[in-house]
């Protein structure tokens, strides 16, 4: 049993449920009440810390002090749309929080956005672009909060909202699968159907559809019909191809 170590002088603890990290204090209490007590308010402070921010949380975040500024990634679909939105944004500033756009750009959001939302402690917001794979795949994980628009009206009026308490409570879009068109088929008076490639997740019948064209949306509908080879289904996972009917939609082009 050792009773002192020396710097540099390797010992072995007992009774660790994970390995520490390097660089980590060590503390000594008297006793196993007191070293509970130790670890329970250290996983609260953590929990704290480790808390996104969102502007479904926001208000409370600001009440509680844990929030002094709203760092904000904005991406846009033209260069035209920027400052506006910027300008707006920031405004909105109070004495208890200061709202800034720390980075924007145009084009989709990306997984560097989601890096440097984690870094700041910030939020996404796209106005009139979509969001990459990875990047909401990396965001999901991380708890990194993006918000999507196509009015700048309603883009500013949720942020105000949220700093004063007031935005209401937002339905959370979840992405079932995507799929690649890899070719257009005429099926006489009904139109057209494409033929996809599922590359994630699957596509399921009768789900909302979203389609994209150049990096903006073509069409929002529902997906009408699912085959595959000439059997009808409801599903189809990622790795095999289908033919998808969108409602009300039959401008498919490849790629």
């Amino acid at each position: 049993r050792v009773r002192k170590a020396e710097p540099a002088t390797p010992v072995e603890i007992l009774g660790l449920t994970s390995v520490p990290q390097v660089g980590g204090g060590l503390r000594v209490v008297a006793g196993e009440r007191q070293a509970q007590a130790l670890i329970q308010k250290r996983l609260e402070e953590m929990q704290q810390e480790s808390k996104s921010v969102s502007l479904s949380n926001l208000y409370d975040q600001i009440s509680a002090g844990q929030v002094k500024e709203l760092n904000i990634i904005l991406r846009a679909d033209v260069q035209g749309s920027i400052e506006p939105i910027r300008s707006s944004l920031e405004q909105l500033g109070t004495e208890e929080v200061r709202v800034g756009v720390i980075h924007s750009g145009t084009g989709n959001i990306t997984e560097s956005d989601v890096m440097l939302a984690i870094a700041s402690k910030g939020i996404i917001i796209g106005f009139g672009v979509g969001c990459e794979p990875g990047a909401r795949r990396l965001a999901d994980v991380e708890g990194v909060s993006i918000r999507s628009y196509d009015v700048i009206y309603n883009l500013v009026d949720d942020v105000g909202k949220a700093l004063k308490g007031m935005l209401e409570p937002s339905y959370v879009e979840v992405v079932e699968g995507r799929a690649e068109v890899r070719a257009s088929f005429s099926i006489g008076k009904k139109g057209k159907v494409a033929g996809v490639y599922v590359i994630e997740g699957k596509v399921s019948r009768g789900v909302s559809a979203r389609l994209w064209r150049q990096e903006q949306v073509e069409c929002e509908s529902t997906v009408s019909s699912l085959r595959r080879f000439k059997d009808d289904v409801k599903e189809v996972a990622a790795g095999y191809e289908c033919g998808v009917g969108i409602t009300d939609f039959s401008e498919f082009q490849v790629g």
